[in-house]
């Protein structure tokens, strides 16, 4: 590469870092987070579904509308919500961060009930069927329609826009499926058959027996043929807001059965203020201890990477701000865990340097580390990119918090991106020149490191034997397996529902010693928050009697009293709709992954990073199953970021499998392999140990739902880490045996590497 080019290159990374820094220092100074139910609590709506002439309001359709309302609430944009079902007919929604829950109460309690009709006529027509009705129209006027010649089940989807040629106002297309085409096709051939002025030629649209619209159909349209193409688009004078809502209700579906909201108020934060400043300390604590880690091993090259940490998390953070994305405690967690993962790119950029240093003796430090980002590029890209597959299907296909997650975890990996590949490479090239280029011992780079030096002395023929590394792991995964059907998996309130119990106290109560109380009577997992202005509410797992009166003891031995307002069993705020979403989307997410590596590396090395993946998920299943620790919303998120730290770890091993190849096509395949594990291994101990400061911190020094979530995670990183090695290793080198040329090499690659050789500078 020439030295002008990479000048430039060095020049346009500069200011692309400024331009971003300087706006995420403004979305800091500006914008203020929206905070979820556990932080900052939020309104509490509560529906109850009633009889229609042709439905009964039973627990099954109430548990229908509430998958409906549970769409609504996603298209209104709010995230992290809880739905549940409380009995046989009523619905609890709490919405955190709703600016104006008066409007978010009219729109998700909207029947929304669209159907299509023939106008008869203006007014009351004489001699009108039983199945007429007068209805006004848009302007007021009262106009006779017909029976509904379709409804909204017809409709596919609803989208608002600007109507450019009537007048600059907003109005709302219309697509519909299947028969419903035709149907609409029908009607407004049979419109088209009265004369222009003729009411008898408008087709009116009406919503919950309101016309909002009644066009009439154009002069162009011929009797009987109708407006074909199976879409038509609804105007009336919509000004932005209405036609943004009437597409959302169209898009989300009626309701099955009419609902009326019997209460709505305020409640407080389900996590006490103790539990949040606990957590925080943990965080800043693991990431002070992983910031002092990175400075010992990599000295300023590790001031470097813990400058770009810094960036990542503001970056990050600024990220989530300008989407407007709800901040609940895990939601945290998991960013400050995604900080702590953030640092493996850079470590990956540093070994590798230090091994095109040691390898290439005489070069400079410059070159070195122009190579180590050279050789790096494809493992960081191909690790982000299986990723961001991950999390752009979550957020397309699921719903709920799952689509929650992958918003952030895209976020995550965008931004880990440009913090490796350009902040923390314009960083170095400033501080790796002049006394430091002449002295490179003071960067950290140079020197081999202890683990890299035990690595030189092992025998990379280790995986000579995969079928025995292959019968340990099977062990391993029968006996995670037998605590799935010996000790049953524990799942949380979230997947089987549960009991909510209010009491009203005589006075305002303290919620911190309520809380306490609750966990001291042996329910360290209620969620304990503030409804209304002075009462409590108690959520918990599905209790007998007994536990309830212990409950009631706990809160009057607080409150000095305590009268039972509200018992009502609830159904699991992840329901089956939102669950079958998320495995599908899971499923998806990982045959996208097996597709990618097919592609980019070989199906062989794909099929075996599936295969470690599986095993990570079962073992922490069974481990958790073991322990009796719950299954719920805070641990499915733990269980996606394992998937995501086990398949980078996969990856990055075997973009290096790919390179060993080539430089090596006549050695076995399991000596490619095992040299290949070795090689990398400095990356994944540093990296590792860094995640584990943070997940210690918060394993030991959080809140208890955050510690089966650190907990979760650490397992996640033991099992990613061994699986690499004891299942994707041995399976890819059996595959191999049975379908030779796993790991065959990229020639641009090596042309890559040549020409950075040759006068790559930083």
């Amino acid at each position: 590469m020439p030295r002008e080019t990479a000048r430039r290159g060095m020049t346009g990374r500069a200011v692309v870092s400024l331009v971003i820094l300087a706006a995420t220092v403004y979305l800091l100074l500006t914008t203020a987070p929206r905070l979820g139910l556990d932080l900052r609590g939020g309104t509490q709506i509560v529906l109850e579904t009633k009889d229609s002439p042709t439905v009964t309001a039973d627990a099954e359709t109430t548990d229908r509308t509430l998958e409906v309302l549970r769409r609504r609430v996603d298209a209104l944009g709010v995230a992290e919500p809880m739905l549940a079902r409380s009995g046989d007919n009523r619905i609890i929604v709490e919405l955190p961060g709703v600016r104006d829950p008066r409007e978010a109460v009219e729109v998700i309690g909207r029947t929304a009930q669209l159907s299509f009709h023939p106008v008869i006529g203006v007014g009351s027509v004489p001699g009108e069927k039983p199945d007429t009705r007068v209805l006004p129209d848009e302007s007021g006027r009262p106009i006779t329609l017909g029976p509904a010649a379709l409804t909204g089940e017809g409709v596919d989807g609803a989208r608002s826009s600007i109507d450019s040629q009537g007048g600059g106002g907003w109005l709302v297309s219309v697509d519909f499926k299947g028969d419903s085409g035709r149907a609409w096709e029908g009607l407004t051939g049979q419109a088209a058959c009265s004369p222009p002025g003729d009411p008898a030629r408008r087709v009116a649209i009406a919503l919950d027996d309101k016309v909002i619209s009644s066009p009439q159909v154009s002069p162009q349209v011929a009797c009987g043929v109708g407006i074909a193409g199976g879409s038509t688009q609804i105007t009336g004078q919509f000004s932005p807001a209405e036609a943004k809502d009437l597409a959302l209700l169209i898009n989300a579906g009626a309701l099955p059965t009419p609902v009326e909201i019997i209460e709505q108020r305020t409640v407080g934060p389900t996590l006490g203020a103790a539990a949040i400043d606990a957590s925080a300390r943990a965080a800043v604590i693991g990431l002070a201890l992983t910031a002092l880690f990175l400075l010992a091993v990599y000295r300023l090259a590790g001031l470097v990477a813990v400058g770009a940490l810094v960036a990542y998390a503001a970056v990050s953070y600024a990220a989530l701000l300008a989407v407007g994305a709800t901040l609940t405690l895990p939601g945290l967690a998991g960013f400050v865990l995604a900080i702590g993962m953030a640092v493996d790119a850079t470590v990956l950029v540093f070994e590798r340097t230090r091994e095109e240093h040691s390898v290439k003796q005489g070069g400079t430090l410059p070159r070195s580390v122009s190579r180590g980002f050279s050789g790096a590029l494809s493992a960081i890209v191909d690790s982000n990119v299986t990723t961001l597959l991950a999390a752009g299907l979550l957020f397309w296909l699921a719903s709920g918090p799952v689509r929650g997650f992958g918003v952030t975890l895209s976020i995550g990996v965008i931004v880990a991106l440009f913090i490796s590949l350009v902040l923390t490479r314009w960083l170095l090239h400033l501080t790796m020149r002049g006394v430091v280029a002449r002295k490179p011992r003071l960067s950290g780079l140079t020197h081999e490191g202890r683990v890299r030096q035990w690595v030189n002395r092992r025998d990379p023929e280790f995986l000579g034997k995969p079928q025995r590394w292959l019968m340990v792991a099977g062990a391993v995964v029968i006996a995670a397996i037998a605590g799935l059907f010996v000790a049953g998996p524990n799942l949380g309130v979230e997947f089987t529902g549960g009991r909510v119990i209010e009491y009203s106290t005589s006075s305002p109560a303290d919620v911190e010693q309520i809380r306490d109380a609750v966990s001291d009577a042996g329910f360290p997992r209620a969620v304990v928050q503030l409804s209304g202005e002075k009462d409590i509410s108690v959520r918990t797992e599905p209790i007998d009697e007994a536990a309830t009166e212990r409950i009631r003891t706990a809160v009057a031995g607080v409150a000095g009293d305590a009268t039972e307002i509200r018992d009502e069993q609830i159904g699991p705020s992840l329901g089956v709709e939102l669950r079958t979403k998320a495995v599908i989307a899971l499923c998806l997410a990982v045959l996208a992954q097996l597709i990618y590596l097919a592609v980019r590396f070989d199906w062989r090395l794909g099929l075996a990073t599936v295969a470690a993946l599986a095993q990570d998920v079962l073992i922490i299943l069974g481990i958790f199953a073991w322990l009796g620790k719950s299954l719920d919303g805070v641990f499915l998120a733990a269980l996606l970021t394992v998937i995501g730290y086990s398949v980078n770890d996969s990856v990055v091993v075997f973009d290096r499998v790919r390179e060993v190849r080539g430089q090596h096509r006549k050695e076995p395949f399991a000596r490619v392999v095992g040299t290949a594990v070795l090689q990398t291994l400095p990356r994944t101990i540093n990296t590792g140990i860094g995640v584990l400061f943070v997940l210690g911190a918060l394993l030991f020094l959080g809140d208890g739902s955050l510690a089966d979530f650190a907990l979760a995670l650490l397992l996640g990183l033991v099992a990613g880490t061994v699986s690499t090695v004891a299942t994707a290793g041995p399976v890819a080198i059996l595959l191999d045996k049975r379908w030779p040329g796993a790991g065959r090499p990229v020639r641009k690659a090596s042309r890559t590497q040549k020409r950075d050789d040759n006068g790559a500078v930083v």
